[in-house]
């Protein structure tokens, strides 16, 4: 067994935080992404997995059970239906770091559609959790055939590399205290255009401290001034409050 001691990286849908040069807070990041295609209906990506003879397998894992190891075989492209999952990455001294907690409607794995032999993280179910795991092969194929499919799976990806970076500023200029309330947001899925979750996923604070990168006493002294101050309140689950978005965009 290796010894893990924690590191902290984090990717999540993007809360734009305010640059610490401009001292300009934003909140563009808590729109959605613009649509692939915004004329007529909304595209469906759900009904169309369901739909369009995919070769595919679904499956149900149970909370914290392993979806795949970092180093396995990277032959799917993987889509949450329900549930969450956690994503982290090990480097060869045991450090471990959370790149993401990712929730219904997103998409992991899809590192092998650019040529990565080997999963670059490990993944894993935060709660009973039901994913669909699409071939490499029958994804490409599905992306070339299927337009309106291919628009959105590519802006799906390039938002996921947009938070990224976002995520790399947010780690490296803002408060342990504003961290965990972007970060408490993005659980919920503010800014989503569909609507937002506020009751979270269950997530302990000592997940939430790997995600932010401070002690998990720190996490749990901010959980208790939010919820003091009316932006949060957990009886088993963490219900969050729009009004906490005034700890992100405060000065």
């Amino acid at each position: 067994m290796r010894t893990k001691s924690r590191a902290t990286v984090e990717s999540h849908p993007s809360l734009v935080m305010s640059s610490p040069t401009t001292g300009d807070p934003s909140v563009k990041g808590l729109r959605s992404p613009p649509k692939a295609n915004s004329r007529g209906p909304a595209f469906d990506v759900q009904l169309f997995l369901d739909s369009a003879g995919l070769r595919r397998k679904i499956t149900k894992f149970q909370g914290k059970e392993t979806i795949f190891v970092q180093g396995d075989p990277a032959t799917k492209v993987m889509y949450i239906q329900d549930g969450g999952v956690k994503l982290t990455v090990v480097n060869e001294t045991g450090k471990e770091a959370v790149v993401a907690i990712l929730g219904p409607g997103d998409f992991f794995g899809e590192g092998c559609l650019a040529g990565q032999c080997i999963c670059m993280a490990s993944a894993t179910a935060i709660a009973l959790t039901t994913v669909l795991g699409i071939e490499r092969n029958e994804m490409i194929r599905v992306l070339h055939e299927e337009h309106e499919f291919s628009d959105r799976f590519i802006a799906y990806t390039l938002a996921r590399n947009n938070r990224v970076e976002e995520d790399l500023v947010d780690q490296l200029f803002n408060s342990s205290e504003k961290r965990l309330a972007r970060t408490l947001l993005l659980l919920a899925r503010y800014g989503a255009q569909d609507r937002p979750q506020k009751v979270i996923p269950k997530v302990s604070q000592e997940m939430l401290a790997e995600m932010i990168g401070t002690t998990r006493s720190r996490v749990n002294f901010f959980m208790n001034k939010f919820r003091r101050q009316g932006f949060i309140r957990y009886d088993g689950e963490i219900h969050v409050n729009k009004s906490l978005l005034s700890v992100v965009l405060h000065e």
